[in-house]
């Protein structure tokens, strides 16, 4: 089918700017839902993208939202609990009300984003209620085509991954680090979003559900070496045990910004990489890490040397 108009529940986010990024560069017009429109300001640039601010928890809301809505793509999703937002409610309670929405508006095909290793009998609430939210959609959707993809972490310019370790990097010379070994297969966040757009309205993807990962894994460790090492920090890493791990998470889960919670500790018992190599359905292979990543951490490293020398300067 054609797909001339998508809607983006969480589009503001990493990796709703880059669909959005993607379906603009196809010519197809984008509607992005946002609570707040300072956020994703930065996508107004783009030729084919709509901003509309509406509260997406309520299911009459996104039907209007959706009206005239070819597709939909719903990428909310956190990584922690706050006061405002529960792991139950944008996991499963929401792309409940989105299948629900999407089927009152007429849309055509639902893409739905879950997580690597997404089971109702995981380790973790986050990938217990990721699970859930794929049951609901399924069942909510009722014949509304639906496809989801299950990505592992994602890297890319602005991600809150490999970003905010070098921050850490660059202000200590001791990182003790929890969940040292667990097993990450990165994909780059552009990957994700070309796949998510060239499934749009292609029957072959219907009732599909693709597991997307980068070309290599590595352990966290290995992870914020290569960090240290392509910023030029290179520090110790003080690979935690189990104790001190929990320790640790429960200490910075009561921090502002909850760098890790002892729920991601949990996550991170199971490796987060793929079964099997990247689809081939796509018709590409996805982008190695090292590729990708020394070219967006130099640039923040002249970034913030270039602002030194203005605060140094007096401006």
């Amino acid at each position: 089918m054609k797909i001339r108009n998508t809607c983006i529940v969480g589009g503001s986010g990493f990796v709703g700017a880059a669909v959005a990024a993607q379906l603009a560069g196809r010519g197809i017009k984008v509607r992005v839902l946002t609570r707040r429109r300072p956020p994703a300001m930065a996508l107004a640039v783009l030729p084919t993208v709509e901003l509309m601010v509406t509260n997406p928890h309520h299911t009459a809301t996104l039907a209007r939202a959706f009206e005239g809505m070819d597709a939909v793509v719903n990428l909310v999703g956190i990584l922690h609990e706050t006061g405002r937002q529960s792991f139950r409610g944008c996991h499963v309670e929401l792309p409940t009300r989105v299948a629900e929405a999407c089927r009152s508006a007429g849309v055509r095909h639902l893409v739905h984003m879950s997580a690597l290793g997404a089971s109702e009998s995981g380790p973790s609430e986050y990938l217990r209620t990721k699970a859930q939210g794929e049951a609901a959609v399924k069942d909510d959707a009722g014949i509304l085509p639906v496809t989801i993809f299950r990505p592992s972490v994602m890297f890319g310019e602005d991600d809150r991954f490999l970003n905010m370790f070098a921050t850490l990097l660059r202000l200590f010379p001791l990182i003790p680090l929890g969940g040292a070994h667990a097993r990450f297969q990165p994909v780059w966040v552009n990957d994700v979003a070309r796949c998510i757009s060239e499934c749009l309205g292609e029957s072959r993807h219907f009732g599909k559900v693709y597991s997307l990962c980068g070309p290599k894994a590595y352990t966290l460790e290995e992870l914020v070496r290569f960090v240290g090492a392509t910023i030029g920090k290179p520090r110790r890493v003080w690979a935690l045990p189990g104790a001190l791990a929990s320790l640790q998470a429960f200490a910075l889960e009561h921090l502002p910004g909850k760098l890790m919670t002892r729920d991601n500790l949990r996550s991170m018992s199971l490796d987060n990489t793929c079964p099997g190599p990247f689809p081939a359905v796509f018709g590409f292979q996805p982008s190695a890490l090292e590729a990708i990543v020394p070219a967006y951490l130099a640039a923040t490293l002249a970034r913030a040397r270039y602002a030194r020398y203005r605060q140094n300067a007096g401006r």
